[in-house]
């Protein structure tokens, strides 16, 4: 939490739930033997208050020696539990509703007909009450069991056809990655490896589409050898995105801020990376041009802030047939590329992760990031322009995926 009210507000929010959800909880427990009763209760109370303990810890302690593998798995546990117990309240609100519209009704029957109303309580659903348990806590299952994926890498492959791609660029590979996230790996030899599947795909051209790091210049240094081995015959380019700015850390100054951009910037260029700050490049190939612009990041959801200045990368790209932009936030394509650039052909961005919680399967693809933001994974097309958004290679927050793979996308061009 950024700041004490945060963290007071939110510890009373789980204390409220813990209540709510042990005085519901507590009806399934009518039939059992007070032992069982007891036992139950003392169960339910000793994970809640494990988990109130593990909070205040978590927002007290930041020593510099605490593994912060650990300190990211905690807070996982945390809010994944809490998120359980939210889900499962829902479901105890509809049967508390259901109580509470049958309750007016016997009243209100009872005084049309000038007869007493019965004395008897409304009892609860037992059937409502093992579905929210069932459903809330199988939630905090699957979370748990998100944790074995983070390191799954998926290689997705799209063909994209495109009527106005330059003959000689008939075929070109492209490999698109996102959002690393360099300071959540806590494995050095998981990133490794999927840096190895990156270079075994033999791409053309890797195109990475920001969120190199979570906050910091310095988490990206224990790395930047690893990420130097990265190789296309045409280059390995980048852009920012939102979290490369340090927007997200409270520095002593703007000047501190400003060093570790810059060191950011430095240490991208130091490993081959070419890194696109509202700029464009042209790539000739047997006399024909494709233009890759990449601008700094630019998102029209959530306040983000905008530092893309698309009107100072386009030009000198008007007269080259086939552009392929590079923004960090998806959002950007449906407010400002397709309404004032539409000979944009390709945009590639990353920045949701799927939310890295979904469901994909041949006729579903749902994750609750689709109610924030409409192009939210995979490929979305309209007038003849096309939008590419990358689950993410990394992970930010919660240490693990759940139907939504971290994700190596190669992309081949046809005309």
């Amino acid at each position: 939490m950024k700041t004490p009210i945060g963290a007071i507000v939110f510890l009373s929010i789980l204390v409220m739930v813990d209540l709510y959800v042990f005085y519901s909880v507590r009806h399934l427990t009518t039939g059992m033997t007070e032992k069982g009763k007891w036992w139950i209760n003392s169960i339910y109370w000793l994970v809640s208050i494990i988990t109130i303990l593990a909070f205040l810890f978590f927002v007290t302690t930041a020593r510099p020696d605490m593994s912060q593998k650990f300190r990211t798995h905690l807070f996982a546990f945390i809010i994944g539990l809490f998120l359980a117990k939210l889900v499962a309240v829902l479901f105890f609100l509809l049967d508390d509703g259901r109580r509470i519209m049958q309750w007016a009704w016997i009243k209100g029957k009872s005084s049309i007909t000038n007869t007493a109303p019965s004395e008897d309580a409304i009892s609860r659903s037992t059937f409502m009450s093992w579905l929210g348990v069932t459903v809330g806590f199988g939630l905090f299952g699957t979370l748990l069991y998100g944790f074995g994926n983070k390191y799954r890498f998926k290689v997705v492959r799209q063909k994209l056809k495109f009527d106005n791609l330059p003959k000689a660029f008939h075929g070109l590979r492209i490999l698109h990655i996102s959002d690393i996230h360099c300071g959540s790996f806590f494995e050095q030899k998981a990133l490794a490896d999927g840096v190895k599947m990156i270079n075994e795909q033999q791409a053309d051209i890797i195109l990475f589409t920001g969120d190199l790091v979570n906050n910091l210049a310095d988490e990206l240094e224990p790395h930047a050898s690893l990420f130097s081995t990265l190789n296309a015959p045409l280059g390995v380019y980048s852009v920012l995105g939102n979290h490369d700015y340090g927007d997200y850390v409270r520095w002593n100054d703007e000047l501190e801020k400003k060093k570790n951009l810059e060191r950011l910037i430095e240490l991208q260029r130091s490993m081959g990376w070419k890194l696109l700050l509202n700029e464009h490049d042209i790539i000739e190939k047997e006399g024909q041009q494709i233009a890759i612009i990449g601008i700094e990041n630019w998102g029209a959801k959530a306040g983000f802030k905008q530092y893309g200045k698309l009107h100072e990368a386009y030009p000198g790209t008007q007269d080259v047939p086939f552009k392929i932009l590079m923004s960090h936030d998806p959002s950007h394509w449906r407010a400002q590329v397709k309404k004032e650039y539409p000979d944009i052909n390709l945009t590639l961005s990353g920045h949701t992760h799927g939310m890295q919680f979904g469901v994909e399967v041949p006729g579903l693809k749902w994750s609750p990031i689709q109610y924030i933001y409409k192009e939210w994974a995979g490929l979305y097309e309209e007038d003849n322009m096309k939008l590419y958004v990358n689950r993410g290679f990394g992970f930010l927050g919660y240490p693990g995926r759940v139907g939504v793979l971290p994700e190596i996308t190669v992309i081949e061009l046809t005309g």
